[in-house]
């Protein structure tokens, strides 16, 4: 191996891959060590080569990988774990795939951020695994990546008059903060009862390993996650291809 030439191993989850030529792929790599990175992943297609399984979409795997110039190319690779579930409806394959868009957008090239990741991995792992509803993952994962990427709601009592709680409260998605009735200005905000209010709070709030320790009627989880998804989409202003797709496509 050259001066030029370093060699490196990092665990990380596929979130993107691409089809180069007739049995290369060239990957996102969402990694613990060094944030995003892509990465050439030579006679990957082919099916007989051990790198074959480990680059899959939605796939957990360590990689040593081989920086040439700053061109990185994955010399060895081992499968991990797996959330790309064989017979999963398009709606659950649709939310991963939003789920590998939100740390695509939030993570940061070659810069670790390992608070994201736990969440994106945790995430997938309760969706596929634990089989728990959909849309209460969908808000949870939406509103934790809002509040530790520097967009962080002030959920803690009204904006106005400081009240803690009412029976129903206004969270305004333009600047993210809570309003009791009589207080309420801002025409973009959004009805919430203490049962949703109490979720937003968990979420964002809770220490991590306490996470995913809640549970709310379906009804509720449904209207918690549009506005979880609302407010991610006003606060950075961006528009999530995955996200569309997963709304057209919803029973």
């Amino acid at each position: 191996m050259t001066q030029s030439q370093t060699r490196f191993t990092v665990e990380g989850l596929v979130i993107k891959e691409m089809d180069v030529g007739e049995s290369d792929r060239l990957v996102t790599l969402f990694t613990r060590e060094a944030g995003i990175i892509k990465a050439f992943a030579a006679g990957a297609k082919n099916i007989k080569s051990k790198k074959a399984a480990a680059t899959n979409l939605l796939t957990y795997s360590s990689f040593t990988i081989l920086n040439k110039k700053g061109t990185y190319r994955i010399y060895e690779a081992t499968p991990k774990a797996s959330f790309f579930t064989v017979g999963s409806n398009i709606e659950m394959l649709a939310l991963e795939q939003y789920f590998c868009e939100l740390a695509l957008v939030f993570g940061e090239n070659e810069n670790p951020n390992e608070e994201l990741l736990r969440l994106i991995l945790n995430s997938l792992h309760f969706l596929t695994k634990e089989k728990r509803y959909p849309p209460m993952i969908k808000a949870i994962t939406e509103l934790r990546t809002a509040a530790v990427c520097g967009y962080m709601p002030n959920l803690v009592a009204c904006q106005g008059c400081g009240k803690f709680e009412d029976s129903i409260m206004f969270f305004s998605m333009e600047n993210g903060a809570l309003y009791c009735g009589e207080c309420r200005h801002a025409a973009d905000s959004l009805p919430v009862s203490k049962t949703v209010l109490s979720a937003l709070r968990h979420i964002v709030f809770s220490e991590f390993k306490n996470l995913y320790s809640f549970n709310i009627p379906e009804s509720d989880a449904d209207y918690l996650s549009g506005i979880t998804e609302k407010y991610i989409t006003v606060q950075t202003d961006y528009d999530f291809q995955a996200l569309k797709f997963f709304n057209s496509i919803k029973e």
